[in-house]
């Protein structure tokens, strides 16, 4: 494999290309006209363009990527996460014109995408599954039935897609109905597919995932898992490895579980597989994500592997070069998701210019980003500018480096998610790690930012006063002898 493109933008493309260009691999980069000046860009070793700025015009157009790829002799693609990441179809058409997909399957990657299928392609490995009925529910009678067999509350789930949307919590028979119109119609607008069914709601759940790798030849491990608990809209803003809560009795028993699930769709290459948590430790299959995630740093930190450069490798044939014997956890790793976004304002998000960009640099600290100072935040795309990782030979060591870390970071012209991301790793259930997926919901306050905000105002305001007064104390100024300059002026 000599030239891989890149089928992605931003932060991503860029940390993708680096372990290629590690690796004597050159990249070709695809970008939109409103990404014509971004990093990844310049970086990569060719560059094409491929439409105008919206997504369905440039980025998930996979006839133009395809012929793109061809043009240039591109021997892999790697999709990234988002866009056309876990596309059968893309995966498909990328092999059939004779170019590497640098991802799972085609089987692999339909299967995983309903959670419907996913769940049914499992049900033979014995592993734990929410209280619910595995099959597509359009009749709110027969929602009715399930809902009160399994007992509310409930949880109403779209088969495809993610992100929080096609999702409905129902705690009383008397909303079902609405609820569940709500759900269909959501799902049928953001993936085309209205298909729901329905789970019992588990009230107070922290959300855990494995990451696995699987070769062509037999091969699959797990690498430990990720809380990824702390979210907003049940979308992820902070992610850690380890757990804080997993004793090595469930981690080793979820990791098995999470290989099982791989080895049920044939999996090949880096893929996560995600669970749920309840109070009294017990775990539930939910879904598995059949593409690098974008909290992959928090595990190549504390594994010490390169998980793209993996991927590569087990995407060319080579089989993995360790055992699951040979893997153990080091340190603890913290990631904050950097959002263009005003947690203040019910994280809407936030778009104009980069007027100043500063990342933070040192032991422990890194950046995954994809912007610099001058930058527009395009309202095209997802809102992300950076992934802030830290790193520390145990957990209070890692969220001290957080804290060092958010304070040293500069971004002016946009709100972003930096001043949650402080409050968060100050709040004491996270400082004790007693906290689960309702932690915004429970813990945060908008004024909370806003407070904070004004007190460094005035502890600024403060110091400045004192250093004035102090210099001015230090070095008297004498009086004019002669004010004629001052009434010449005049």
């Amino acid at each position: 494999m000599q030239k891989i493109l890149v089928a992605n933008r931003g932060e991503i493309a860029l940390r993708i290309m680096r372990t290629a260009r590690r690796m004597g691999i050159q990249t070709v980069a695809i970008f939109s006209e409103a990404d014509r000046h971004a990093p990844h860009v310049r970086f990569a070793d060719e560059a094409v363009l491929i439409g105008p700025p919206p997504s369905n015009q440039s980025y998930l157009r996979a006839d133009a990527i395809i012929q793109a790829a061809k043009e240039l002799g591109v021997d892999g693609i790697h999709p990234g996460y988002g866009f056309l990441s876990e596309n059968a179809s893309f995966s498909a058409a990328v092999e059939k014109a004779g170019i590497t997909f640098i991802g799972p399957k085609p089987h692999a990657i339909e299967v995983m995408g309903s959670k419907l299928a996913a769940k049914d392609a499992v049900k033979a490995y014995d592993i734990p599954m929410v209280p619910g009925i595995d099959e597509a529910v359009t009749e709110v009678d027969k929602a009715i039935a399930v809902a009160e067999e399994i007992g509310f509350p409930i949880l109403i789930k779209a088969s495809a897609g993610g992100g929080g949307k096609g999702m409905r919590i129902v705690e009383r028979k008397e909303e079902l109905a609405e609820q569940m119109q709500r759900a269909i119609s959501e799902a049928e607008s953001a993936f085309g597919d209205g298909s729901v069914f329905i789970e019992k709601y588990v009230a107070s759940p922290r959300h855990i995932e494995i990451q696995v790798l699987a070769d062509s030849h037999g091969n699959t491990v797990h690498l430990f898992e990720r809380e990824c608990s702390v979210q907003r809209r049940h979308q992820k803003v902070v992610e850690e490895a380890p757990s804080s809560v997993l004793t090595p009795e469930i981690r080793a028993k979820m990791g098995a579980d999470a290989v099982k699930v791989a080895q049920a769709c044939d999996y090949l290459g880096a893929g996560t597989v995600e669970f749920l948590l309840d109070e009294n430790r017990n775990y539930y299959f939910l879904e598995m994500n059949t593409r690098l995630q974008v909290e992959h740093p928090v595990t190549e930190l504390i594994t010490g592997l390169d998980l793209v450069e993996w991927q590569i490798r087990i995407a060319r044939g080579e089989a993995l070069s360790f055992g699951q014997e040979d893997l153990n956890i080091q340190g603890h790793a913290l990631e904050l998701r950097v959002y263009a976004e005003d947690p203040a304002n019910d994280f809407l998000p936030d778009i104009g210019k980069l007027q100043h960009y500063e990342t933070p640099r040192g032991t422990g600290i890194r950046v995954d980003d994809g912007y610099e100072a001058g930058m527009d935040i395009p309202i095209y795309y997802d809102p992300m500018i950076a992934k802030l990782i830290t790193y520390g030979a145990d957990r209070q060591a890692a969220i001290g480096k957080m804290l060092e870390a958010i304070e040293h970071y500069r971004i002016e012209g946009v709100a972003t998610t930096l001043p949650f991301g402080r409050f968060v790793f100050e709040h004491p259930a996270f400082v004790s790690g007693d906290f689960d997926t309702h932690f915004v919901k429970k813990y945060f306050r908008p004024e909370a930012i806003r407070e904070a905000e004004a007190a460094e105002a005035e502890v600024a305001a403060k110091l400045a006063f004192h250093l004035f007064e102090r210099q001015k104390q230090s070095l008297p100024l004498s009086e004019p002898t002669n004010n004629n300059w001052w009434m010449k002026r005049r």
